[in-house]
């Protein structure tokens, strides 16, 4: 007799079949190993040191310590205490937060303050001489274009640069220009109205 069986196998090796099976269970213990190992532990990320910025906020030029990833909204509110300029959703969505940025209209919540530096940045604050308020803010005191006023100060900074740019603006300009400015109130037509004003009185010879 030859010694290997119809299987395949020899009286004293391994079938080809067990050999097989054992072939392929290599892997697969293998994999739990290395399942089992324990993950790496996260490396630290490092901060990055704040670096020294000049900022030109409403006609002043101010020294501040500014992190790399610092927003303009930020520095405003907590570093410069301007808190007229408001957070809301902070993702460039609601307008709450908007400023002047060179006259036009900008979310401070998606521009870093650094880059900010060599630009003219007005905020609702700088809107005001002394405790007399601005044309446009007047404006909208007259025309109730407010009801809780947590936009308000985006709406009245849209409508600044708005008014800024285009003297006399019709309804649809307008619409176009405050529809980056959402009031949760729904007080648009009050708005509209305000923006209108302000423009009437700016080319009556107002000033901001």
């Amino acid at each position: 007799m030859s010694g290997k069986c119809k299987h395949g196998s020899d009286e004293k090796g391994v079938s080809r079949r067990g050999f097989l099976a054992t072939v392929g269970a290599a892997p697969m213990a293998a994999g739990i190993l290395e399942q089992t190992k324990p993950a790496p532990a996260p490396q630290p990320t490092k901060v990055p040191e704040p670096v020294k910025a000049v900022l030109k906020v409403n006609g002043r030029s101010v020294k501040v310590q500014v992190e790399p990833r610092e927003t303009l909204l930020s520095v405003l509110r907590e570093k410069l205490g301007l808190t007229g300029t408001k957070p809301g959703c902070e993702s460039g969505e609601c307008g709450a937060c908007t400023v002047l940025i060179d006259g036009v209209p900008k979310y401070s919540c998606l521009m870093l303050a650094l880059e900010a530096e060599g630009h003219d940045i007005t905020t609702i604050e700088g809107l005001m001489k002394g405790e007399a308020l601005g044309v446009v803010q007047k404006a909208f005191v007259e025309e109730d274009a407010m009801q809780c006023g947590y936009c308000t100060p985006g709406q009245v900074m849209a409508a600044e640069g708005l008014v800024r740019a285009n003297p006399d603006p019709n309804l649809d300009e307008i619409r176009l220009a405050m529809s980056g400015n959402l009031c949760r109130c729904g007080v648009y037509d009050h708005i509209f109205k305000a923006v209108r004003r302000a423009a009437a009185a700016k080319r009556a010879g107002g000033v901001s």
